[in-house]
C-alpha cells in the first residue's frame, strides 16, 4: 500500500491565490506560480489547482494559470474548475494536468464521469464532492455544488459509490463546515465515505496543525490536502512530514 501523500491546494481567482471561510470572504493568499514552486521545492507529493469562480461564473478554467504552474512544477498537478466536459478535460491535460477534477458538473451529469475514464482512464478522472452536515441528522451529509451555494439533498455516501463506479477513480472531499475554519478535518465524514468505496479519498477542508493531518490519516485516507497552514506561513511541507513521521505517521520521502 502507498504511503499517503501531502498535498498543498491553490484556490485560484482572477490569477491569485486566494482562501476563505466556507468557500466565501475570500483573500488574497499570493502568486501560484510562487505557491507551486515552493511547496514543491519544499516536498509536497502534488498539488492541486482549482480555480473557484469558473463554474459560478459561466467559464473554462483559465488555461493560462495552469501553463504557467506547470512550468515551474515537477509533480503531479490535479486541476479543476469549470471542467463540465470531454473537450474541457483534454484542453487542461494539454495546458499541463495530471488529473482533471470535476465537481458541480458531475453532479448535474453523471454520464461524464464513464466519459472522461473511457477518454483519459480512471487515474485522471477526480471527483470533487463539497459535503455539508444536514441539520438535526448527526452522521448525515448532503452534496453541496457551485460553490456551495446550492443543497441538493443528495447523500454524500450514496453519491461517493455512484461516481466511482461511474469511473471516477479518486475522491476530492472537502467539509463544506469546516472549509477555512482551522478546526480540523471532519473525520466522521472522511471514516463515512472511506468505509463505501475503494478508491483513494483525499481529506480537504479545516487543517490548521499536524494533529488534524494525524487524526485524517488514521482514518484511512489516502491524502490530505493543506492549504491555510502553508500560505499563511504557519509551517512548510517538510516540517508537517518530519513531524509525521515522528509521531510514526508514514509518508513519502
Amino acid at each position: 500500500m502507498l504511503a499517503p501523500r501531502i498535498i498543498p491546494c491553490l484556490d485560484v481567482k482572477d490569477g491569485r491565490v486566494v482562501k476563505g471561510v466556507q468557500f466565501g470572504g475570500l483573500r488574497d493568499a499570493g502568486d501560484p506560480v510562487a505557491c507551486a514552486r515552493a511547496y514543491a521545492e519544499q516536498g509536497a507529493d502534488e498539488l492541486v489547482l482549482l480555480d473557484v469562480s469558473a463554474t459560478t461564473e459561466g467559464r473554462q478554467h483559465a488555461l493560462q494559470v495552469v501553463r504557467a504552474v506547470r512550468r515551474v512544477l515537477p509533480i503531479p498537478l490535479t486541476v479543476g474548475g469549470g471542467v463540465r466536459s470531454v473537450a474541457d478535460a483534454e484542453q487542461l491535460l494539454a495546458a499541463g494536468a495530471d488529473k482533471v477534477a470535476t465537481n458541480s458538473a458531475a453532479v448535474e451529469d453523471p454520464e461524464l464521469l464513464a466519459r472522461l475514464r473511457d477518454q483519459f482512464g480512471a487515474q485522471c478522472t477526480v471527483l470533487a464532492i463539497d459535503a455539508a452536515r444536514v441539520a438535526g441528522e448527526r452522521l448525515r451529509w448532503q452534496v453541496v455544488t457551485r460553490g456551495g451555494k446550492h443543497p441538493t439533498g443528495i447523500d454524500v455516501c450514496d453519491w461517493a459509490r455512484r461516481a466511482t463506479s461511474l469511473g471516477a477513480g479518486e475522491l476530492l472531499l472537502t467539509s463544506w463546515d469546516r472549509d477555512g475554519t482551522r478546526s480540523g478535518y471532519d473525520t466522521e465524514l472522511l471514516a463515512a465515505v472511506t468505509d463505501c468505496v475503494r478508491v483513494p479519498v483525499i481529506a480537504s477542508g479545516g487543517a490548521a496543525n499536524v494533529a488534524h493531518l494525524r487524526a485524517a490519516l488514521q482514518v484511512g485516507v489516502g491524502a490530505v490536502l493543506v492549504a491555510s497552514m502553508l500560505h499563511d506561513g504557519d509551517t512548510t511541507v517538510t516540517a508537517i512530514k518530519g513531524a509525521l513521521r515522528a509521531d510514526n505517521c508514514e509518508v513519502r520521502l
